[in-house]
């Protein structure tokens, strides 16, 4: 009697992977909703020394509004720097402002769907909205130092200072900065973009 019974094989399956902390939607979820409050503050401020003259929040560059007083000579300040340009407010920085939201709002929408395709789709929108925020910085930098040379030109022609600087001391020029908030905006639509590709390469 052949006592040897063929074993019966079992096959094994392995367990799925599981998605991880970086495979789900909250991560870059919460990434595009902090990029996108993060316009409500300010984002760039122009300085005389130490103290802030003026600042605009991300919001207000998207709506074109004016500058915000910050310091007893901020409102004169940027009047009378505004004036001197020709309606043409801070060159193209309120469609790069548009652009940085509408694409942060779509990458929001996006990452929310269950598919790869949206977390595809908002990859790509999170890439772009930081890059557009990068194209303001240049821009409004390249404004900024163009009305500052031609307020000193027309300062050496008049013989007068046309900023009113002389009401704050002449030691003291007015320089642009850019705020934390603004940083901050720029890490967290990288973040959502990354946590987008990482969601991207879990497997189904």
């Amino acid at each position: 009697m052949d006592t040897n019974q063929p074993t019966a094989q079992t096959n094994y399956n392995p367990a799925t992977k599981a998605p991880g902390i970086f495979g789900g939607k909250i991560p870059s979820g919460v990434a595009f909703a902090l990029a996108i409050l993060l316009f409500a503050l300010p984002f760039s401020e122009i300085k005389c020394g130490s103290n802030a003259l003026t600042n605009k929040s991300g919001l207000n560059f998207a709506l074109g509004k004016d500058w915000t007083a910050a310091g007893g000579y901020g409102k004169e300040f940027i009047g009378k720097m505004t004036s001197k340009t020709t309606g043409k407010k801070e060159g193209n920085t309120q469609i790069f402002a548009i652009a940085a939201l509408g694409l942060g709002v779509l990458g929001l929408l996006l990452c929310l769907a269950g598919s790869k395709a949206g977390a595809s789709g908002a990859m790509v929108a999170a890439v772009l909205a930081a890059g557009a925020l990068i194209a303001l910085m240049f821009d409004l930098k390249k404004w900024f130092n163009d009305l500052l040379a031609k307020e000193a030109t027309e300062k050496a022609k008049e013989g007068a200072d046309a900023l009113g600087l002389d009401k704050i001391g002449d030691s003291m020029n007015p320089t642009l900065a850019f705020t934390p908030w603004f940083y901050v905006a720029i890490i967290a639509f990288l973040a959502a973009a990354f946590f987008c590709y990482k969601r991207m390469s879990v497997p189904k």
